[in-house]
């Protein structure tokens, strides 16, 4: 069974950005913090698009995929300062 190596530094990436550019949105930061933030929230992001039946009109598969994991970083933030307090 064939593996492909370039898969998982590509999601890795595209969770850091997507943790990067929450935390400019919100605020907070550190490139562990993004890491995590942006993994999960890519999860995060996939799961609520899909539950609500919404398909990003970007022609481009890996900025669709940013910004989906970035919405997902968002809420993902959101819901942890709300737990927090």
């Amino acid at each position: 069974m064939p593996t492909d190596t370039t898969a998982l530094p590509i999601f890795l990436g595209i969770g850091l950005v997507a943790g990067w550019l929450a935390s400019l949105v919100l605020g907070g930061g550190g490139l562990l913090r993004n890491l995590v933030v942006g993994v999960i929230g890519a999860f995060v992001g996939g799961w609520l698009l899909s539950a609500a039946n919404i398909a990003l009109p970007i022609g481009n598969a890996l900025l669709s995929q940013v910004i989906t994991a970035t919405i997902g970083a968002i809420v993902v933030i959101v819901v942890a300062r709300v737990i927090v307090k």
